[in-house]
């Protein structure tokens, strides 16, 4: 199983990420570990924005790009709407990618 996930971090940014360990990459980000991205040890990560999950890493890693690309305004709007994916990205509909509304930040920190 792969995950995209969005962060929120305390300065009001966003960060966006793909793994196949959830709850270890998360626990990597919020502690500002070694293997935490550049972007997550500069900007304290505070809480889980959104999480999708789904079988293909191809479709993860696609599906990161997309997000990273998109301005900060729609990333909020997919945020709040996880479950509108395919509307954002009618090109990946191809994939089985689903909200994951089963993982929660505080188990992952």
């Amino acid at each position: 199983m792969f995950w995209v996930y969005t962060l929120r971090c305390r300065d009001d940014s966003l960060y966006t990420g793909f793994t196949d360990d959830i709850k270890r990459r998360i626990h990597t980000h919020y502690h500002q570990l070694k293997a935490a991205a550049k972007y997550t040890k500069s900007h304290k990560v505070c809480g889980l924005a959104a999480l999708w999950k789904t079988s293909s890493e191809t479709a993860a890693r696609k599906l990161e790009f997309r997000i990273k690309r998109l301005e900060k305004a729609k990333k909020l709007l997919l945020a709040e709407k996880p479950e509108r994916i395919f509307e954002f990205f009618p090109e990946l509909s191809e994939f089985e990618i689903t909200p994951d509304t089963e993982t929660k930040f505080e188990d992952c920190i």
